[in-house]
């Protein structure tokens, strides 16, 4: 950052980025995710939220139909309704979104199929190429979120959904939110280029364009190869800790609550039926140190399923251990005082 403070232009910057920083990143979401992309189809963006918010505004008026996964990401759902748009809930199965659920009328869906948030299933080819279809037929937009698909702790990851469209249908987002720092502020988006002029347009009128100095330097933090080296270091230390956190938490929880499947991320759920409510729990858990996410916050139109998101990714690796001992005997006092 102090080189780039010295090297960054003093005048207004373009919309969509800097050209080093666009090739970078065109460059790096192909290696890294498989993404189809050059430099002209990438805008630079403060990070995933901004990138749907550009998307909405270009594509969609008010009133307009826009599904979201039921549970989902509740930052997204009050984006879209905040621009007047009539946000519904499609639900997922262990296969990801029900595409035989999204309403008729739909006009834009937001999924996350590399992991879905929060309950962590991958979206299943079969699945993608359903949606790819329907939003063909529908002459819909698919805005595909892929926010931590870097960190997966099995198998390799499938080809993202803008891979395997060939309709111009998807617009693809990324964050370095959880591969850097939510400090960053900087994610990026890919769009097909018909679309890339007015999402520029739109940024424009918005704040003209991204810091150029943080650019500049996350440009050659790419260039120079310490993107990847990073990312290596941080893949092992998280699948470490996603590791030693799913064996402890299946030792040590009560019989009541039940780990879902987690092959990528940095946060595992926890579901437990009939939880009591959310304050009584919360101020028992806060009390004692954690610092945990309620499920039940991530559902926005159905009746939620009660259960935690325990998150390790600044969760230092030799705590896990007595941290999931703690969370074990909290939630054992919790059950006792229910019964």
């Amino acid at each position: 950052m102090l080189h780039a403070l010295d090297r960054a232009p003093s005048h207004y910057g373009e919309p969509a980025g800097i050209p080093e920083l666009r090739a970078g990143l065109a460059n790096w979401s192909s290696r890294s995710r498989g993404v189809t992309a050059t430099a002209e189809d990438v805008v630079v963006t403060s990070g995933a939220g901004h990138a749907v918010d550009l998307i909405a505004r270009v594509l969609l008026d008010p009133g307009v139909v826009v599904a979201v996964e039921e549970p989902g990401y509740p930052p997204v759902v009050e984006l879209l309704r905040a621009q007047g748009l009539n946000v519904v809930g499609v639900p997922v199965d262990n296969q990801g979104i029900v595409v035989d659920a999204i309403p008729p009328k739909t006009r834009l869906v937001y999924v996350t199929p590399s992991h879905q948030y929060p309950l962590g299933m991958v979206m299943t080819r079969r699945r993608r190429l359903e949606l790819l279809d329907w939003a063909g037929s529908a002459g819909a937009a698919i805005i595909e979120d892929d926010y931590d698909s870097e960190f997966r702790h099995t198998a390799r990851p499938l080809e993202p959904l803008q891979r395997l469209d060939r309709d111009g249908r998807v617009i693809y987002v990324g964050t370095f939110s959880k591969t850097l720092s939510p400090g960053v502020r900087l994610g990026f988006l890919v769009a097909p280029k018909n679309l890339i002029p007015s999402i520029c347009a739109v940024r424009q009128v918005i704040d003209w364009c991204p810091p150029l100095a943080t650019q500049v330097a996350l440009a050659a933090f790419i260039s120079d190869g310490h993107l990847d080296r990073h990312l290596r270091r941080s893949r092992a230390a998280y699948r470490e800790r996603h590791r030693l956190l799913w064996d402890a938490l299946s030792e040590l929880l009560p019989d009541e609550y039940r780990l879902l499947p987690a092959e990528a991320g940095l946060h595992i759920t926890i579901v437990r039926q009939d939880l009591p409510p959310d304050q009584s729990v919360w101020s028992l858990l806060e009390s004692r140190g954690f610092l945990i996410g309620s499920l039940r916050l991530t559902y926005r139109f159905t009746d939620p399923t009660p259960g935690f998101l325990v998150g390790f990714g600044a969760l230092p690796t030799p705590s896990i251990s007595a941290a999931c001992q703690a969370l074990a005997q909290t939630l054992e006092r919790i059950e006792q005082a229910a019964s």
